[in-house]
């Protein structure tokens, strides 16, 4: 059964990149139930007509909807709604998307970007502890304004990422481009004081406290993708759980 087509909005003035707007409308209408599960969706060059878009733009949009296991592309059988299953089980977002989802303007600043042995990174990603590991240490920024500081580690596979795909785009979409982005992790969120190091970068003042995040993700294979150990302005940033 074909999907009427969805009702998108490309404001082309945003700063919101255009592959995440559509993404992201279309990703409303399948939390909203206006594609259901089984559903086929327009193809790629249909929404490239419609939409006055590149088949690049509309290319990464859908990509990005299939590596949140939102739809199914099979080569033959067109595009469809991935059943409700799947929906609920992959729910992992890096802040970048957050931000950009939020219509808030995302940047970062690379302040570490090197090879390093770290024990309890690669403990947490169960590799050997003499594993050589990309560490990568970013402040995020919504809008020129300092809101987390994000040091990663990620498994040898990575290595080669380039420095400055992390400066114009958040570290999921980097992986989910390399066919490797994240679908179950182990995390831990807790809260704490600022170091004076951390309060500078954060242009933070007195009193105001850290939440932090640790993250150990991994593909549904099983392969190590990251590991986190993220700090966020309390002030400034909230997590929300669904439970059901």
């Amino acid at each position: 059964m074909s999907a009427p087509p969805v009702a998108i909005t490309i404001d082309r003035a945003s700063p919101v990149p255009l592959y995440h707007q559509l993404a992201e409308q279309l990703r409303q209408a399948i939390d909203d139930g206006a594609l259901t599960p089984g559903q086929s969706l327009e193809n790629e060059m249909a929404l490239v007509e419609r939409l006055q878009l590149s088949r690049p733009t509309v290319r990464r949009a859908l990509q990005d909807l299939v590596a949140d296991g939102l739809i199914v592309r099979r080569r033959g059988l067109g595009t469809r709604v991935a059943n409700q299953r799947i929906h609920r089980r992959l729910g992992l977002t890096s802040l970048y998307d957050d931000l950009a989802r939020a219509g808030r303007r995302p940047s970062t600043q690379i302040i570490d970007f090197r090879l390093e042995q770290n024990a309890p990174a690669a403990s947490a990603l169960a590799l050997p502890h003499s594993t050589s590991l990309l560490s990568i240490v970013r402040l995020r920024l919504a809008d020129g304004s300092p809101i987390a500081l994000l040091h990663n580690w990620l498994p040898p596979a990575f290595a080669d990422i380039p420095r400055p795909q992390l400066e114009e785009d958040g570290l999921y979409a980097v992986l989910r481009r390399r066919g490797a982005g994240p679908t179950v992790a182990q995390q831990s969120i807790g809260a704490r004081a600022p170091t004076a190091a951390e309060r500078r970068r954060l242009k933070m003042g007195g009193g105001v406290p850290l939440l932090t995040m640790q993250r150990a993700a991994f593909s549904m294979a099983g392969d190590p993708v990251e590991f986190g150990d993220h700090c966020y302005r309390a002030d400034s940033y909230q997590f929300d759980v669904t439970v059901d």
